[in-house]
């Protein structure tokens, strides 16, 4: 009987180490793929760039620190139809910016003015935001898209829990095969790779068009709210999870490997909430994401590309809902001080109705606004 229970044990670690490495798909693919299908850059450049990050990262870390694409600028690129060369140089700006912060000690100055509250604020923020572009790409098909929710979301409470990720893919590939149902990516234009270097136009376009609207989102989410979080998941390894670390790492990773054609990249709270959420808790995680990315990039053509053409944006949509869902949410709701709640929310509405950079700004002036309110109390008794 024992020996049964630690077989199950095994396997159900070894499932969510599986499941959590590519529990952040919906932030990922549409992003991705979207560069790819849409703005026709080589798959074999951006693929392998994550890859290489993933397992830096693993052996780094020692834990599922996520890696993800750089969401506004990836974001601006695709929608405004912006030339590889954009994104590598925001990719090369965003990489020296970090590296300056990091090695200057600016970074760590700046993660001890946040107090929990401001930063909670924000992935408040981003959690609902997540969970808003989920449900849009739901509605794609809503039926898929609410029904694959709804069993990820009650995962935790089956046997089993971290095979329901990958099985909820595997039918939804199944359904998209054959309904007939047109699929949402075409790989059919992606250019080769080759490498390359932006011009100098692009130079200063990229930094006015896409490095200043991701800075505050890289400075908050990607280095000081992940830093947070992977000390309150990993207590144990909290001296490894500074926000300069972060810093450093997305840093080096953006700055050598956006000329071989890689997207813009970082680490991201949300994607650590939803691969701790669905099991990920040592190296092993990243090490899974980035040898499947290697291997894409190696082994990419008609295959590759139209199994991932046929996973359903609805089947997406739901696991970046799951990712918000479980980002946004905090203990401090029920269990914080009245002050902290309202930092909180005042932080997260800000973000939400003009940027993250407002509601940095508000949550800082409302904090400092409570200390000197605090001193002058302290003196007049």
């Amino acid at each position: 009987m024992r020996c049964e229970i630690n077989r199950y044990d095994n396997v159900n670690k070894i499932s969510g180490e599986f499941s959590g490495a590519f529990a952040d798909l919906g932030t990922f693919l549409p992003l991705v793929l979207g560069l790819i299908a849409l703005n026709h850059f080589s798959p074999q450049g951006i693929f392998l760039g994550f890859g290489l990050f993933a397992l830096f990262t693993a052996l780094y870390y020692r834990r599922p620190m996520p890696v993800q694409p750089m969401k506004v600028i990836s974001a601006l690129v695709i929608a405004e139809g912006m030339s590889l060369g954009m994104l590598q140089a925001s990719a090369i700006l965003m990489g020296i910016i970090l590296l300056i912060l990091a090695y200057s000690g600016i970074i760590q100055w700046m993660a001890k003015q946040l107090s929990p509250a401001i930063s909670i604020g924000i992935q408040l923020a981003i959690g609902l935001q997540l969970i808003w572009l989920g449900g849009v790409m739901m509605s794609e098909t809503w039926f898929i898209g609410l029904l694959a929710f709804g069993l990820l979301f009650a995962s935790r409470y089956m046997p089993m829990q971290y095979l329901v990720m990958p099985l909820v893919i595997i039918l939804g590939i199944t359904w998209q095969y054959t309904s007939g149902t047109t699929p949402s990516f075409n790989f059919t234009q992606a250019s080769a790779w080759q490498l390359s270097w932006p011009s100098i136009d692009e130079w200063g376009s990229a930094a006015i068009l896409l490095v200043l609207p991701q800075l505050a989102l890289t400075l908050t989410n990607a280095v000081i709210a992940v830093s947070a979080m992977a000390k309150d998941k990993f207590p144990e390894d909290a001296a490894k999870f500074e926000p300069q670390q972060f810093a450093k790492s997305s840093g080096w990773a953006n700055l050598l490997l956006a000329p071989f054609g890689a997207a813009a990249m970082c680490h991201g709270a949300g994607g650590l909430a939803v691969q701790h959420h669905f099991g990920a808790r040592t190296w092993l995680a990243p090490t899974i994401f980035g040898s499947t990315c290697i291997l894409i990039a190696i082994f990419w053509g008609q295959g590759i590309a139209g199994a991932l053409s046929l996973i359903p944006l609805a089947i997406l949509g739901s696991l970046l809902a799951i990712a918000g869902t479980q980002l946004a949410w905090s203990k401090r709701f029920i269990d914080g001080k009245p002050f902290c709640i309202f930092v909180i929310f005042s932080t997260a509405t800000t973000c939400l109705l003009i940027n993250t950079a407002a509601g940095l700004a508000i949550g800082v002036l409302l904090e400092l606004g409570r200390h000197q309110w605090l001193n002058v109390a302290k003196m007049n008794k």
